[in-house]
């Protein structure tokens, strides 16, 4: 037990100082795994193996090119733009600072409360994190080019994967279900975020707030981010709606934002798809958090495909230990699992049960 505590530790404190390689692999992983079923759909239709293998190579680069492009643009455009609304927020100030003085709080006692909030901690964070997504575009070519190599890899690496069924059958199993998991997360996540980020675009629109493609982006970015990413994805157009209009488009933004997502993502999606992934909802939340503290702002995209990973490599390959899966899951035990006998009990227990 304790070598395995300390052996989690080290590579944990590994997988954190080496984020800067290991998220931008792992993002690259997770694309070419998101495109394999076109490549085999292009494949079973008569198309060679490495046209196929190019051509879904071709389209999750351009999706990937395309997502930083637009972020790019967009980031520049909202750098310009933000500070014209600097006398309207000295405004806002003002104002806020009014309506505290008229209910007894005076510039003293809301100096000593500002006082003891730091901001500093606050900035270094959205720094940090801002610092995460850009560097992802940094990266670029790098991802680019591992996308390539793995591009090149899949068909082969099928292949591998059936040969290696024969021998260790429950690795294979395990490494099959971690690909099918992560391929059908991946399309619910794209397909609905998609929905949400047009009907939020649309929202925008009518409420007149500046940059909604930027704003819409950001939701569909987020949507892969669980439990907090609706969150992430609100408070910036909602802010920027306060400044350009005031407090009711604030929360004509909340309120709408907070409709969509109740709708498509709490009524409508599990009843088309179910659970699209074997998580709890306490574990999908501390994969976030234990990711993102790993691997930074792209741990918390990538959260839920890591930890199918971690999963099925640590449980699920293991026959004696995938009864552990069915319980952070909440699915039914798997039927494959081996049960304690009664003769393979101590005898105390065996009477114990007995007499119940």
């Amino acid at each position: 037990m304790l070598l395995g505590t300390a052996a989690a530790v080290l590579i944990a404190a590994g997988l954190r100082g080496f984020a800067g390689i290991v998220g931008p692999v792992f993002l690259a992983l997770t694309l070419t795994i998101a495109v394999s079923p076109l490549r085999r759909l292009l494949v079973r239709q008569g198309v060679k193996v490495w046209i196929a293998s190019l051509t879904a190579l071709v389209v999750v680069n351009a999706f990937l090119l395309g997502v930083a492009a637009a972020l790019a643009l967009s980031v520049a455009q909202l750098a310009t733009l933000l500070p014209t609304y600097q006398d309207k927020f000295a405004d806002l100030v003002d104002d806020v600072r009014g309506w505290l003085a008229d209910r007894g709080v005076g510039d003293e006692q809301l100096q000593a409360a500002l006082q003891k909030i730091d901001l500093g901690k606050f900035f270094d964070v959205l720094q940090g994190w801002l610092s995460g997504f850009l560097g992802v575009i940094s990266d670029l070519g790098f991802i680019v080019i591992v996308l390539f190599f793995m591009g090149l890899d899949a068909s082969a690496f099928s292949d591998r994967l059936r040969e290696a069924a024969r021998i260790r059958p429950d690795i294979s199993s395990a490494l099959t279900g971690f690909a099918r998991g992560t391929t059908r997360y991946l399309v619910v996540s794209t397909v609905f975020g998609l929905i949400v980020a047009i009907f939020d675009v649309g929202v925008l629109y009518v409420l007149d707030i500046p940059l909604p493609w930027l704003w819409g982006l950001l939701a569909f970015i987020t949507n892969y981010i669980p439990n907090i990413g609706f969150f992430i994805g609100v408070i910036p157009p909602a802010l920027l709606g306060l400044l350009d209009q005031g407090w009711a488009t604030l929360l004509w933004v909340i309120i709408a934002y907070s409709v969509i997502n109740f709708i498509i993502q709490s009524i409508i999606q599990p009843k088309v798809v179910g659970e699209a992934v074997g998580l709890s909802t306490t574990l999908t939340f501390l994969s976030l958090v234990f990711w993102a503290w790993i691997l930074g702002p792209l741990g918390a995209v990538l959260a839920i495909p890591l930890s199918l990973l971690v999963k099925a490599l640590l449980l699920d390959a293991d026959p004696s230990t995938r009864w552990v899966g069915g319980l952070i899951s909440g699915d039914r035990l798997p039927e494959d699992v081996p049960t304690v006998e009664a003769a393979d009990l101590p005898a105390a227990e065996v009477a114990t049960e007995q007499a119940g």
